[in-house]
């Protein structure tokens, strides 16, 4: 039996057309909707959440195939880049529900329509597995071979209380940093902001999985072998979004806005 070929630049080759494809392929969608919604209207809202959520998964279910073939650190420059690609193409929308949610506690939204774009990004993240099954099916690279129909396996490695705990943590700490570069506007701040991000997801690997949003949790994971449902819930729904909700109040301390103006430039 001959030893098996360990993947190489042809198959990091096929994961990138497959992630620039999909890339691509939201791109144009975009420009389809804001053409024919030139208004901001919450149908339009709704279509470009659910094309955002959609990239987003299929995306990063070939991700989980360059961390699995290539390292981490492979995985972490992919993301990174995507990031920011994400960051200056999305527009208003997120992929991410406990966005919405910050929305409502702020009270800049109602419920009902934070609800509706939870919703639409629930149905693109849900929708897209479709897409990526077909890509796999195709097995133009063997890291392909055999994954479109594979059982999958749970990343959460520690006790459901403790994975709670660290996607709620890193989802406070990232929203918090997304929320002061964001105000601060320093030079590059697309790429702070990655970098921040991608980080954390690096430091959470190994433990949660590091996905810091519902929704590319449950399309990726939800039924996977290795949690119930209730856990998958109570990790990636209860703990990402009890973080995020607990950013706005720790953003709004005196002690945290005393810290963000000393980095904001003077103004003569």
């Amino acid at each position: 039996m001959g030893k098996r070929q360990l993947p190489g630049a042809y198959h990091l080759a096929v994961s990138t057309a497959y992630i620039a494809l999909t890339s691509l392929i939201a791109f144009w969608l975009r420009k389809i909707v804001n053409r024919f919604f030139p208004e901001n209207t919450l149908a339009k809202m709704l279509i470009l959440e659910l094309i955002a959520a959609g990239e987003l998964c299929a995306c990063c279910f070939e991700l989980v195939i360059v961390a699995d073939n290539f390292g981490i650190g492979t995985y972490a420059i992919f993301l990174f880049l995507l990031t920011i690609w994400w960051s200056l193409n999305w527009g208003d929308a997120s992929a991410c529900p406990y966005t919405h949610l910050e929305e409502v506690v702020e009270g800049n939204v109602n419920v009902l329509v934070a609800g509706a774009k939870i919703f639409a990004e629930m149905a693109g993240g849900l929708l897209i597995f479709k897409y990526i099954q077909f890509l796999w099916q195709l097995e133009i690279s063997s890291t392909h071979k055999g994954r479109a129909f594979e059982k999958c396996s749970a990343d959460l490695q520690v006790p459901a209380v403790l994975g709670a705990v660290i996607e709620g943590i890193a989802t406070c700490l990232c929203r918090l940093a997304s929320r002061a570069i964001g105000e601060v506007g320093p030079k590059y701040a697309v790429a702070y902001d990655s970098f921040v991000g991608t980080s954390l997801v690096v430091a959470a690997f190994d433990y949660s999985g590091g996905y810091f949003n519902p929704v590319l949790a449950s399309a990726l994971k939800f039924g996977c072998k290795g949690h119930t449902a209730s856990e998958h819930v109570f990790v990636y729904w209860i703990g990402a979004c009890t973080g995020a909700i607990l950013s706005v109040f720790l953003y709004q301390n005196s002690m945290m806005k005393g810290i963000i103006n000393r980095f904001k430039p003077k103004v003569d």
